[in-house]
């Protein structure tokens, strides 16, 4: 039976921490106010459904033609998570910010070269989707669109927040890295039970 609980908790913490999108969104709403922010954090949902579209297909290909990948795939999969969490718990409240421009396509070609969400889209699709759903391209098609959604809706919330968030994260980094941390750890040992 699909978990969802263990899925959400992966997407959701995985997407919610700092990461490009997060930190571009953030930036931008910061410099030119949310509403001005809105055609650059559209680009990025635009980005990141295809680029886990991309990522469900290459899963769906390598599961089809090489059964035999599955183990090593998870094996990956809760390496990376247990290094999130790693890098989570060590982080300390000081976010790093780029200066990038506001519109569509910036946002677009943001998520081509983001390796966040590469991992973030093979990792659920082979740890949590493809056992479940790997005969459904349409039940596969909707976890893409909704793995992208989740994410969306975090840049969202780093954009709305701005640098008022960047405070309270600095603020209270400590806990929210633990308890992000130890989520993290969770996800991975849940990939195997």
């Amino acid at each position: 039976m699909f978990n969802w609980m263990n899925f959400l908790t992966y997407a959701v913490i995985t997407t919610a921490t700092p990461g490009p999108n997060n930190i571009m969104s953030m930036s931008n709403a910061g410099r030119v106010g949310l509403k001005k922010s809105y055609p650059f954090n559209l680009g990025i949902w635009v980005g990141f459904m295809a680029v886990m579209i991309i990522c469900t297909v290459l899963s769906s290909v390598l599961n089809a033609v090489m059964p035999i990948i599955k183990t090593p795939m998870l094996i990956a999969g809760a390496a990376y998570m247990l290094y999130l969490a790693y890098n989570t718990f060590k982080r300390s409240g000081d976010i790093q910010e780029k200066q990038v421009k506001n519109g569509f396509l910036s946002g677009l070609l943001l998520q081509f070269i983001n390796p966040k969400i590469y991992i973030y889209g093979m990792v659920s699709m082979e740890s949590y989707i493809l056992p479940y759903f790997h005969n459904s391209p349409v039940k596969l098609f909707a976890f893409a669109i909704l793995l992208a959604t989740i994410g969306c809706f975090f840049n969202l919330c780093w954009a709305a927040f701005g640098s008022v968030f960047r405070i309270l994260f600095s603020r209270y980094a400590r806990v929210t890295n633990t308890v992000m941390s130890l989520l993290l750890v969770y996800c991975a040992i849940s990939l195997f039970l």
